[in-house]
């Protein structure tokens, strides 16, 4: 009797524009409905703005813009995806803007094809796969190389901690010692 291991990981999909893409749950921390975002200046056109999560400050990244697609008005449907990545050794959380979350899947390694060698809209080193499914193609993400590491530095420093309301100083004043 022969026994295979089956290898498969978890994917969560989600649409830009006409386009399904794919990105390892791994890297995802949760969803979330779009809140108020506050618009930082002098950002990376790419960079929508930050939101207050949970006393956190999280840079949101317009993904449409940042993959070359036109931006649009938000939707029902629109949504951020809170995703923790790695670029050179450095850690960032940030939010994704999406048009709409479409599932999460569990696909089987061999089910993962090679992304065409062919010119795309796409860079082909972030493109990790594309798995046929129905008559769409999702597109595999390896999101830890979406975002250069200079954008990561840009993308940290925004991502701070929402500081306090700075407390009182006490003022102690000196009793004049002169005669």
């Amino acid at each position: 009797m022969e026994s295979s291991v089956i290898n498969s990981q978890s994917y969560l999909t989600f649409k830009l524009d006409n386009e399904i893409f794919g990105s390892s749950v791994n890297r995802v921390l949760e969803i979330i409905e779009v809140p108020k975002i506050t618009r930082v200046p002098q950002a990376p056109e790419f960079m929508r703005g930050v939101i207050n999560l949970r006393g956190r400050v999280l840079p949101v990244i317009d993904t449409r813009i940042k993959f070359g697609m036109p931006g649009i008005e938000d939707t029902v449907d629109t949504c951020i995806v809170v995703l923790n990545v790695e670029v050179d050794n450095q850690e960032i959380v940030l939010g994704a803007l999406v048009d709409a979350i479409q599932a999460v899947l569990d696909i089987e390694d061999q089910e993962i094809q090679d992304p065409p060698a062919f010119q795309s809209g796409y860079r082909s080193d972030l493109i990790t796969g594309m798995v046929k499914q129905d008559d769409n193609f999702i597109l595999m993400l390896d999101m830890d190389k979406v975002f250069s590491s200079q954008e990561i530095t840009i993308l940290k420093e925004s991502d701070t901690t929402i500081v306090e309301k700075p407390k009182e100083k006490t003022v102690t004043k000196k009793k004049n010692t002169e005669a």
